[in-house]
């Protein structure tokens, strides 16, 4: 008889107000490993939280088996031990903090030398990792280090790591604790090709360890160690099934798609003329270091009106510092030759001036975006490029924000708080954010993360016609090569600050 580890039956589950599942059963026996597949949206973030015990549980039950056993065999556990401890939980967003654990980190702090000097360092962050029990187990800090690569990133300040960087130094905090449950939410998203690559025997030797795996995540990215796959729907597990008998296509997308031409031949032509600029980006042998640390070096880029780019590279390539130069984000730009829209940095003109023609999304513009606006709000703030809507909504406005969250399929959100809706959709929101005020510039970088396989195709035919129907210039940065748009025809790649 299969001895069960996690068991959920007939369970109603709540978070706030709103009801996330009702009936919900789903169980995980011994020597099993988990796949969460479905749409965005279909209840895999939410299926995690509720098997490490975040939701209210208001009818059925949850039980947590192993704890038992756990404590039965274990030797000096702590007598206060719960459940939840043997449990560890690795989100899309991390939760980090300043060194006085007073203040959460901000957006745009890792460019701020003083501030981002108010941050632990990857090794403080680990060693402060307590195990769940006392002595050293499988997991050591040079073992979890080793494998996750982050020994050459040991002395570098939290804040600074780029977003695979930072999803690796999360999976190793996990495993220091060497929980029982390990609960990972889209775990492969912003990981670069070759960390994704040996990912697969990553995942295998945690479950080698002793450590049983539950994962939300794409069809097409399943560790060949996972034994079961739970497939979701609407907040509903429709089908239970040993990973053998899964079958990747049944998520195949299919490659129509409808884009209304007019309407967006309508919101990309507004009455307003458009300046005529003769370099959107000229920066010349661009250097940045932080410390004794290079980031960029000897960086040479040309972009003229109406070109689109891939910018590519590796984790920590430096693509997301010579995103900061032109976004205005980072006070470096002062100290090097670089020219926004005709104009070199440092002759007068604003951050506000440059961002006022630029649309920007990335991970870290989502990471840090407050959630208390409506889906609506958080749109029309895209015209005065701040990080809310701080002022009186202009109807005009807010009309325009709507027909964009029509275009990208999230309408029905609109007056719903951003913090209550999918991270997909919340991702999206902020897409249509860098698309209302028709910029001259757009930056998408990684802008796909979190979007099932519908949402990337739609997103990506929506930026092609964009392209087609406009003299746009875009950036776009992505680890996976199929999400590119074909609208690109320009490609510069980095790796280690350099141009390659």
């Amino acid at each position: 008889m299969k001895q069960s580890l996690i068991s959920i039956n007939n369970a109603t589950v709540r978070f706030l107000n709103n009801i996330l599942f009702t009936g919900l059963n789903f169980s995980v026996n011994k020597g099993e490993n988990c796949a969460l597949i479905g749409k965005s949206g279909s209840g895999k973030s939410a299926l995690l939280h509720t098997i490490a015990g975040r939701f209210n549980i208001t009818a059925g039950e949850i039980e947590w088996h192993f704890f038992e056993e756990f404590k039965s065999h274990a030797e000096n556990a702590d007598a206060q031990l719960t459940h939840h401890k043997l449990m560890a939980l690795v989100e899309p967003k991390h939760h980090f903090k300043n060194l006085s654990n007073t203040a959460d980190f901000y957006y745009q702090q890792r460019y701020n030398s003083s501030d981002s000097e108010d941050t632990l360092t990857v090794e403080e962050y680990l060693r402060a990792v307590t195990p769940v029990l006392r002595q050293a187990g499988y997991w050591t800090f040079e073992k979890t280090t080793g494998l996750l690569k982050l020994a050459e990133l040991l002395s570098k300040q939290i804040i600074k790591l780029s977003n695979g960087e930072t999803k690796r130094l999360m999976l190793a905090a996990a495993l220091l604790k060497s929980p029982v449950l390990l609960l990972l939410d889209s775990p492969l998203t912003g990981l670069d090709v070759q960390t994704r690559k040996d990912f697969n025997s990553i995942i295998d030797e945690i479950i080698q360890s002793g450590i049983t795996v539950i994962m939300a995540t794409s069809p097409y990215e399943i560790p060949d160690a996972i034994t079961n796959v739970a497939i979701l729907q609407e907040g509903a597990i429709i089908k239970s099934l040993n990973k053998d008998e899964f079958k990747p296509a049944w998520f195949m997308q299919d490659d129509t798609d409808v884009i209304d031409n007019e309407e967006l031949k309508t919101l990309l032509n507004p009455k307003t003329a458009k300046i005529t600029y003769k370099h959107i980006v000229k920066m010349d042998n661009v250097f940045i270091k932080y410390g004794d640390k290079v980031i960029l070096n000897q960086i040479d880029w040309q972009i003229v009106p109406g070109e689109r780019w891939a910018l590519l590279g590796p984790n920590g390539a430096g693509k997301s510092t010579l995103l900061s130069l032109i976004n205005a984000d980072n006070p470096q730009a002062y100290a090097n030759d670089l020219v926004l829209f005709d104009k070199k940095r440092g002759t007068g003109e604003s951050i506000w001036d440059i961002k006022s023609k630029i649309g920007f999304v990335s991970p870290e513009l989502h990471q840090y975006f407050p959630t208390d606006n409506s889906c609506l709000q958080v749109i029309e703030s895209g015209y005065y490029d701040t990080l809310g809507l701080f002022r009186p909504s202009q109807k005009a406005k807010a009309d325009t924000a709507l027909r964009w969250m029509k275009a990208l399929e999230i309408e029905k959100y609109a007056r719903v708080l951003l913090k209550n809706i999918p991270a997909s959709a919340q991702r999206l929101c902020l897409l249509a954010r860098a698309l209302t005020k028709n910029p001259d510039l757009l930056i998408f970088d990684e802008p796909c993360q979190g979007l099932d396989e519908h949402q990337q195709h739609h997103f990506k035919t929506l930026v092609d016609t964009i392209c087609r129907l406009s003299n746009v210039t875009l950036i776009y940065v992505t680890h996976y090569q199929h999400e590119i748009p074909d609208s690109v025809t320009k490609v510069l790649r980095l790796d280690k600050g350099k141009q390659c």
